[in-house]
């Protein structure tokens, strides 16, 4: 044996932030190195996801995950043992063909909790950071990060479909040196932004950072909107920070009329009225992403205004982190940036396979920790050299990119606006360089 090789895999149930129990897989190598991860489902989950393990019944209203969590302990983990962790791409072969389904029949939240904890565990047996195991010497780009504003789905009438706080709006800060500077504009910003929520309807922060919207507080989300660019504005940041929301629009999507119902305000939209209403909003705002604007099988409307928006449109529900979704989008130019959930598609080999195939076509990956990652998202994001990443200015996840930040020490990069996609984010990156 090395002193890599896989001695033990144990998984148990865990609370989680999403208000749903998750799975938590532990590796430990021979040498005594130890990995932990955990996997956990979203608020909203798009229909082309990976299928996750659920108990059902009553307990846990349904959502619990001991069948997936006894999947790890009885069937992946005597396969899996005697297994070299360092070797990523073999383990998680060998997991996937452990059945002929291995994500459907064991749950794609134990087979990615499994190879999460795989992946730490080789990174702690061979002495190496995460971020360093990941991406090598080449790992040395810091991402735009951004900060949770506003949320909650409610507010001008609920979605159609299952509820996710959606759509979210946050802020992205493009305009500093460094991750550690943006992030302290992330967190003036949101400081601003509580205060003012609080004082205005008593509103605090979730546990993601966002604050919950609740009916009646703003006529329209032109408001929220106009309340958002103040805070910018009275923080000093003006043409430094901008706005990132994800819309998850196929929670209010309705498919027996095609019309978007309770998103942004009360009126109902059909696909064009949104998209004009989106480009309405981009002249008027700083947006800089926005991630699935349409429905998630809506490839061309999608193309279109990636296109005509010049700025990041992020797939989530469109692309899931799968690799054969992401060829069709690139093949009609729909959006320019995937969103990167592991548990999306079930091992880690399989999402690094799909950010080099998007690299190769000029797309950006934004990686985001919504289904359990905690900080570890920031090993994620410079491993892969990530350009941006969703949310993390603030927070656990915003102290280990800047402790990543200053164990790069002068190798770091951080290049802000110069690595979101879309012409308009070039401007801004042109301006803030003296070009424009």
């Amino acid at each position: 044996m090395t002193g890599a090789d896989i001695i033990s895999i144990h998984a148990h149930q865990v609370y989680t932030n999403r208000g749903m129990p998750g799975i938590e897989a532990i590796v430990t190598t021979e040498n005594g190195a130890v990995g932990r991860a955990m996997c956990t489902s979203g608020v909203s989950m798009g229909t082309h996801e990976i299928k996750f393990c659920f108990d059902g019944g009553e307990r846990f209203r349904g959502k619990g995950v001991m069948g997936a969590v006894n999947n790890v302990n009885n069937i992946i983990a005597p396969k899996l043992k005697g297994m070299d962790a360092s070797k990523q791409s073999e383990v998680d072969a060998a997991m996937l063909s452990i059945v002929p389904e291995a994500k459907l029949e064991l749950g794609g939240n134990a087979t990615a909790a499994v190879s999460a904890a795989v992946l730490k565990a080789g990174a702690n047996a061979l002495g190496v950071p995460l971020y360093r195991h990941i991406g090598g010497a080449n790992a040395i780009y810091m991402p735009v990060p951004g900060v949770a504003m506003a949320g909650g789905h409610d507010r001008y009438g609920g979605g159609i479909t299952t509820p996710g706080g959606k759509p979210t709006m946050s802020l992205t800060a493009f305009g500093f040196k460094s991750f550690a500077e943006a992030s302290y504009a992330c967190w003036e910003c949101h400081t601003r932004w509580a205060e003012k929520m609080k004082k205005l309807f008593g509103g605090t922060p979730n546990a993601r950072d966002f604050i919950a919207i609740p009916a009646g507080v703003f006529k329209s989300d032109m408001h929220i909107w106009d309340a958002m660019y103040k805070i910018i504005v009275e923080a000093g940041y003006e043409d430094r920070v901008g706005f990132q929301m994800d819309v998850a629009t196929d929670t209010y999507y309705n498919k027996e009329d095609n019309k978007y119902y309770g998103l942004f305000d009360t009126h109902p939209k059909t696909k064009d009225e949104l998209y004009d209403f989106y480009l309405k909003i981009i002249d008027e705002f700083p947006f800089c992403i926005i991630e699935d604007p349409f429905n998630e099988d809506d490839y061309e409307t999608t193309a279109a205004f990636t296109k005509d928006s010049g700025i990041q449109i992020v797939g989530d529900d469109l692309f899931t982190t799968n690799v054969n979704r992401i060829k069709k989008g690139i093949k009609l130019g729909a959006a320019n940036t995937v969103l990167l959930k592991v548990n999306q598609i079930g091992t880690i080999s399989e999402a690094l396979d799909m950010i080099q195939y998007a690299y190769q076509f000029g797309y950006s990956v934004m990686p985001s920790d919504s289904r359990g990652e905690g900080d570890s998202i920031g090993d994620y994001s410079v491993g892969i050299n990530a350009s941006s990443i969703r949310e993390c200015g603030i927070g656990a996840r915003a102290n280990r990119l800047i402790e990543i930040e200053e164990e790069l020490g002068k190798s770091a990069r951080f290049i802000g606006a110069r690595g979101l996609k879309g012409f308009r984010n070039q401007q801004r990156a042109d301006k803030l360089e003296g070009k424009g």
